[in-house]
């Protein structure tokens, strides 16, 4: 079996009873980097001595088969450093390969970066989407893509390109596109920045430190009536897009129903 451990993404204090006991009993783990599970478990009074296996971005897609063959006859425990595996981490390629070869997975559920971060932004959290790191070639042509998006988005970023991503998220989404930059979550120094897109641009650029989310307001839902969407998709579908596509385009931006407006645009063609 693969077991997916979340770990702590500051706090100690936050490592689960099932992380300890799970890192106290295994005979494998797999980690990002096996020097920061051998500080985790020292520091939370563990003495066990597993087989510990390197798995980061470099080697995880080497790595796979062997880690997944092990885990057909005893369990393996796969960590990153701080948070769930899988999520903008090592560990994607590891379920997929145990997914396709009938391996179990399994996962201890704990610690979120995301979802932490969403909790305290102050913005909605009823509909979100992580959208992992802002690309580093690229960024403003990324962010103009989401320009229409109208859910809550949570961004991971480096604090040496922050001040950077605020400002091209204010020139692709808006100046007065809220925002919160959540800082050194759970740990000693945790802050939250809350505030315009353009209005923290200044604040990042004299200097931030530690791990990084960013949490951006969605845009408003178009209010437009069903001939409009209707338009809307025809012009869609005249530039390049599939039919279906542009309806489920048309309807995300604006919150008409898919099916009316494809049924509409194809009567209408």
């Amino acid at each position: 079996m693969i077991i997916l451990a979340a770990t702590p993404i500051g706090n100690l204090g936050d490592a689960s009873r099932r992380l300890v006991e799970a890192l106290g009993n295994a005979e494998v783990i797999a980690s990002e980097d096996t020097r920061v599970t051998i500080h985790l478990m020292r520091a939370l009074g563990i003495d066990n001595r597993p087989r510990l296996i390197a798995l980061h971005e470099h080697n995880e897609v080497a790595k796979a088969a062997e880690i997944v063959e092990l885990a057909r006859d005893i369990d393996v425990l796969v960590l990153t450093d701080a948070g769930m595996p899988a999520i903008s981490d090592p560990g994607f390629s590891i379920v997929t390969a145990a997914v396709a070869a009938g391996v179990t997975v399994t996962a201890l559920p704990g610690p979120s970066a995301v979802i932490t971060a969403l909790a305290v932004s102050g913005l909605p959290t009823d509909r979100f989407t992580f959208e992992g790191f802002l690309p580093r070639k690229g960024r403003l042509a990324f962010l103009r893509t989401l320009a229409r998006e109208t859910r809550t988005m949570v961004f991971f970023e480096s604090p040496n390109r922050l001040a950077g991503a605020l400002g091209d998220i204010a020139t692709a989404l808006g100046d007065d596109r809220r925002v919160a930059v959540c800082r050194e979550l759970t740990k000693l120094y945790e802050e939250v920045r809350r505030g315009t897109a353009a209005e923290l641009v200044a604040w990042a650029a004299a200097g931030v430190k530690g791990e990084i989310c960013i949490v951006v307001e969605g845009g408003a839902t178009q209010q437009v009536d069903l001939a409009t969407g209707i338009g809307q998709v025809l012009a869609l579908v005249e530039s390049g897009f599939r039919l279906k596509e542009a309806a489920a385009e048309v309807a995300e931006a604006t919150g008409l129903g898919k099916r009316d407006l494809y049924e509409g645009a194809l009567s209408s063609r």
